[in-house]
């Protein structure tokens, strides 16, 4: 995965890496110069050579800076392009999932995963060009210029490195079962702050501030205790390597000492001894955290191409839609599974171009599970659903859904104009178009407002009714002059008065229509009445067939309506 990203910027990366190399290179040359400083200019007082030295010493450190720029830029460079051709590919993931998919991995894991993760994988790229380099060739170049110096006093080098090294895996191979913790968590505090923003009201109506407090309060403390717990683990690592570091500077003085002493030895020699320790402590310390990047990044790489690899169960298919006379959809003992419970079962009906619908059950009857169906936003489990006498995973998931005018029981809008919402339905609708549609949607409160349909909706339509939200909905759908309009309990949130002027509108138009609904005065005119309980279809027919042979339609019809008006 990472070389598919990584891919369109590998000469940026190329180059940053290169730049760092360098730099670290004139950062290795320069404790040989200050060691001559002191063995040849001091020693000597020879001020012209001090002089000197010190300029190289000063074309050193400004060479140096100027390679970090370049790293940087060219690192920066790569690190954000990797995040953004990585989070457009995750993104079109997600759009390609199904209802299922994205239902078995949660919204909020989904947004933590575009952008905390893919952020954190950003980071383990530019720490890869800036340091991953970098400190692997000092502590191998100052291992190198140490055998260079002096090869006896080099051995102390080759016994501190292996010591090093073992503290870093000991640490980092511990830390990382806890770093994908620490990730699943951040996903239940993301679940609980999602929860929180989109039931406000609820939870305000319930007085049950305080509880959520608490509620959040407690993932919070539990990814802080975690988060804590790897960051004592990983707090001992510097001790650890300084405390190694440390004894190796001692050992380099103790031995240097003698040596000096008996003239096998410079002091400046000594000096650039203990500045090479000191730069592996350095790069140590620099590797270090460049591995805590790693765990963490290590981590949500897992998550990351967890979303990549998933494929959707629907299939498109090649079919386009055409035009047919007879049956327009056929349902042939249809069942529907979701999750291990059993939503639908064996569902056998057809509805015939031009007939209005009507789908009426109790809460959780699997009404709106089986107008999902039809749009493929699930897969059926047994059976097979026709349109138009073809079986529907012959379509093209853009043609199948191209035909249809789908309004969901939540009325979502976006942010934007009244005429970008609409104009989700056609890309290319005329003003004269959403008008209509407005029209037919009994949406006239538009036009009372002074931009009409250029008035701005705030997000998720806030700064409108639930009616109001409602109506726009099906006048998105309306405006695409659909083969087959889905209406999913959406007009729950009018008046009795408008409900019917709404039916009486879509009843004058010549597209086949089913109608989910709670109201029986909603469906009771419809050319065919499918009665659901429990998954099961208990009932179909007209009405005044229904009230004659279907029990739970007689129930519900007589909870609503007097038996003047049911029959």
């Amino acid at each position: 995965m990472w070389m598919k990203y990584l891919k369109p910027y590998r000469k940026q990366a190329i180059i940053g890496f290169l730049f760092k190399l360098i730099e670290a290179f004139f950062e290795l040359i320069v404790p040989i110069v200050v060691a001559d400083i002191i063995d040849y200019g001091i020693a000597a007082k020879d001020q012209q050579y001090i002089l000197h030295k010190g300029i190289l010493l000063f074309i050193l450190a400004i060479s140096g800076y100027s390679c970090a720029l370049v790293c940087q830029y060219f690192a920066s460079k790569t690190s954000q392009g990797f995040g953004t051709y990585l989070r457009n590919d995750m993104f079109k993931a997600i759009n390609a999932y199904d209802y299922e998919n994205i239902d078995k991995i949660g919204i909020p894991s989904l947004m933590t995963r575009i952008t905390n993760d893919t952020n954190q994988l950003q980071l383990a790229v530019a720490m890869t060009i800036r340091l991953a380099s970098r400190s692997p060739f000092l502590i191998i170049g100052s291992l190198i210029m140490a055998f260079r110096i002096n090869v006896s006093m080099s051995l102390i080098f080759i016994c501190a490195a292996p010591l090093l090294a073992l503290s870093i895996y000991l640490v980092m191979s511990r830390s990382l079962p806890l770093y994908l913790k620490i990730q699943k968590q951040l996903d239940h505090v993301s679940l609980i702050c999602r929860e929180n923003l989109a039931g406000i009201r609820v939870i305000r109506a319930f007085s049950k501030q305080n509880q959520e407090k608490e509620r959040f309060h407690q993932a919070t403390q539990k990814q802080k205790d975690m988060q804590m717990r790897v960051g004592k683990l990983s707090a001992l690592l510097n001790p650890s390597t300084s405390v190694i570091v440390n004894c190796a500077i001692l050992m380099i003085l103790y031995v240097g000492s003698l040596k000096v002493n008996s003239g096998t030895l410079l002091q400046g020699e000594v000096i650039a001894l203990i500045n090479y320790m000191n730069q592996i402590l350095l790069s140590m310390f620099a590797f270090a955290n460049v591995i805590v990047i790693y765990n963490k990044a290590t981590a949500c790489y897992k998550r990351v191409k967890e979303v990549l690899s998933i494929q959707p169960v629907i299939q498109d298919g090649l079919q386009k839609m055409d035009h047919h006379e007879g049956a327009l959809v056929t349902f042939d003992h249809v069942s529907f599974s979701y999750q291990g419970s059993h939503a639908l079962s064996d569902l056998s009906f057809s509805i015939e171009k031009g007939e209005t619908v009507g789908i009426i059950g109790g809460t959780g009857s699997g009404k709106s599970t089986l107008v999902n169906l039809i749009p493929r936003f699930y897969e059926a489990s047994q059976g097979q659903i026709y349109i138009k006498d073809r079986p529907i995973q012959n379509y093209s998931l853009q043609s199948l859904r191209q035909m249809i005018g789908f309004v969901p029981q939540q009325a979502l809008l976006f942010t934007g104009t009244i005429k970008d919402n609409i104009c989700f339905g056609k890309e290319d609708a005329s003003d004269d178009e959403i008008i209509e549609a407005l029209n037919l949607a009994q949406a006239s409160f538009v036009k009372e407002w002074k931009d009409g349909i250029y008035s701005h909706i705030t997000q998720g339509g806030h700064n409108l009714s639930g009616g109001q939200k409602q109506r726009l909905t099906i006048a998105r759908a309306l405006v695409r002059n659909p083969e087959l309009l889905i209406l999913d309990d959406s007009a729950s949130a009018l008046d009795f008065a408008t409900d019917a002027a709404l039916r009486k509108a879509i009843a004058s138009l010549p597209q086949t229509t089913i109608i989910v609904s709670q109201r029986v005065s909603a469906i009771m005119y419809a050319d065919k009445i499918l009665v659901l309980s429990h998954g099961e279809l208990v009932g179909i027919g007209k009405h005044d067939e229904l009230l004659e042979n279907c029990e739970i339609y007689q129930q519900i019809v007589h909870s609503q309506l007097s038996k003047e008006v049911a029959s």
